[in-house]
């Protein structure tokens, strides 16, 4: 594991973007896991300044992220998809063919999470993931638990994540109470994991992840297992 504790947001969202044009400057079809939240924020716009000023490409590259509310489409604008949409994929040369979100609306969400894991095993897996962490060490919506999660699930989100998204929405009234996210098998199967955190308040949840015991109720935990992980920390 690689831990990088910098000095400001702008330095970790400027890091983490050059990690990841690095994946894709040497593998121009490189399949990107994608995450959403307040922590990627200033590393897409980065990317998308490389893009336009720097000519990095993703015209080859196939986008997969992590989860999605359950009942918000794409027009919905505190869906994922929304999300990506107006802060990445409008900024970037990607074929917005093969940028995939999971489908919040889908009738079946089993059968929509199977079909996810197949696609991403088509794909040939994940080259680089990035992650955020929530303060109960969820990643994605893989929330604390008595087990890790491997496929593609329907989770019924935590008081506490839902207390902390509710600041994107009008109240917490309106934050969704279920989502479907990318289960443990992929995550932990992808060739590079980036895991981004700002803030003080991190600082004790990253601590028990990466330094405490690898257990199902802090998810994030399972990160010790995998082989390449790059975390960039900064309390500011």
């Amino acid at each position: 594991m690689n831990f990088i504790k910098v000095e400001s947001y702008e330095k970790l969202s400027m890091l983490a973007a050059n990690i990841i044009a690095d994946v894709v400057i040497n593998k121009p079809n490189a399949v990107l896991g994608l995450a959403t939240g307040s922590s990627p924020l200033g590393t897409y716009a980065r990317l998308a300044e490389k893009c336009k000023n720097e000519g990095l490409d993703f015209s080859g590259c196939t986008t997969v992220n992590l989860d999605e509310y359950v009942g918000l489409d794409e027009t919905n604008d505190q869906s994922y998809r929304y999300f990506m949409n107006k802060n990445l994929f409008s900024y970037i040369n990607v074929d917005i063919n093969k940028t995939f979100v999971p489908n919040g609306c889908a009738s079946d969400m089993a059968s929509e999470g199977e079909a996810y894991d197949k696609m991403i095993e088509e794909l040939g897996g994940i080259d680089i993931q990035l992650l955020g962490i929530g303060l109960d060490g969820h990643i994605g919506f893989n929330e604390p638990d008595e087990y890790f999660t491997k496929e593609t699930h329907l989770v019924k989100l935590d008081e506490s994540t839902i207390e902390a998204n509710s600041r994107f929405f009008a109240s917490k009234d309106d934050v969704p109470k279920e989502a479907i996210t990318m289960g443990m098998y992929s995550i932990m199967q992808a060739k590079k994991v980036l895991l981004i955190a700002n803030g003080k308040n991190k600082k004790e949840i990253l601590e028990k992840a990466f330094y405490g015991p690898i257990t199902p109720y802090v998810p994030a935990s399972i990160l010790q297992l995998h082989k390449d992980v790059t975390v960039i920390y900064s309390e500011n």
